[in-house]
């Protein structure tokens, strides 16, 4: 039978949807043919750009680097955790993981599916669900050291500021006389997989899992694999990120 192979990341182009406060992304020419002789492009994105992967250097420095990884922690069979239908900034839990890390043996990698790439390039898209602390050391329990997401992070992502200062403070006036939110801002799920023993690469910004749901349905093998940029001593890269179904 033959392999089919799915692309699972989104092109890079300007103005492409970034982690808020990251790095715009630009993509121009440098160099063309009518002028130069050659077509050349000219970069500038930040290392989380696009469909990336984390190292565990992104959010502690004692950490390893990307290039101080193993290659096969970007690749290997998937194992799939349906998530479709969660409510906007929902908390996935330990149980909703539970079917999934059943069935991870080592050299794993989770995809969490939440359904989210649908929302790319909308304001919607930050409002994704994201790993409880509790889940995320249920992925680290599990043995499992590479995980995937179609969603922005794996961690709660922060409304944008209101520009307004005055409809700020009247915000954070009306949240204090409330039960406190889900913390934002502190990475806990990063923290919990990314400072596994080891070593542990998190991918952000993966395309539609769908067709993936649907290979193991139909019983057939999946495995995927994002291999980044060989950036020396980053907090991670982009990639090209590739499912083989089959």
């Amino acid at each position: 039978m033959t392999a089919t192979l799915i692309d699972l990341t989104h092109p890079v182009t300007t103005g492409m949807p970034v982690y808020p406060g990251d790095p715009e992304v630009v993509v121009r020419p440098a160099l063309t043919t009518a002028s130069d002789g050659v077509n050349v492009l000219a970069l500038h994105l930040g290392s989380q750009s696009g469909t990336h992967v984390d190292a565990p250097y992104h959010v502690d420095v004692t950490w390893p680097t990307l290039d101080g990884l193993p290659l096969a922690l970007f690749t290997g069979p998937a194992v799939l955790a349906d998530l479709r239908g969660l409510e906007p900034r929902s908390g996935v839990t330990a149980d909703q993981l539970a079917p999934a890390l059943a069935g991870a043996a080592e050299g794993s990698v989770l995809l969490l599916v939440t359904g989210w790439a649908r929302h790319w390039g909308t304001d919607h898209y930050l409002a994704h669900p994201y790993l409880t602390p509790e889940a995320a050391e249920a992925v680290v329990a599990a043995g499992i050291r590479s995980i995937g997401v179609d969603a922005l992070s794996i961690d709660l992502t922060p409304d944008p500021a209101p520009a307004d200062p005055a409809v700020a403070a009247l915000l954070d006036a009306l949240a204090d006389e409330h039960d406190p939110a889900p913390e934002t801002g502190s990475l806990a799920a990063h923290r919990a997989l990314l400072g596994a023993p080891g070593g542990a690469v998190v991918c952000e910004n993966l395309t539609d899992l769908t067709p993936l749901l649907e290979a193991r349905e139909a019983g057939l093998p999946v495995a995927v694999s994002f291999f980044p940029i060989r950036l020396t001593a980053a907090d991670g890269a982009p990639v090209r990120a590739v499912a083989r179904l089959g």
